[in-house]
């Protein structure tokens, strides 16, 4: 499961309604919660974000934790 599933299971989120309210398909939220590989746009980002009700920022930092600067 990728960062942004575990935010979404840990706030009992319905990924149906998030995909009804932002327009991002079914089966595209399912491969952004459970695919490593499958890169989240900022825009994909942004209306999850305000389809649940949060700041955008407290989703990215979730989602975003593990990146470091290098060096």
């Amino acid at each position: 499961m990728t960062s942004l599933g575990l935010y979404l299971t840990k706030k009992s989120i319905n990924k149906a309604e998030v995909a009804r309210r932002t327009g991002i398909s079914k089966s595209r939220l399912s491969q952004l919660s459970s695919n490593e590989t499958t890169k989240l746009r900022a825009d994909e980002l942004y209306l999850i974000a305000l389809a649940i009700d949060v700041d955008p920022c407290e989703v990215l930092k979730e989602v975003c934790e593990d990146l470091k600067l290098k060096g």
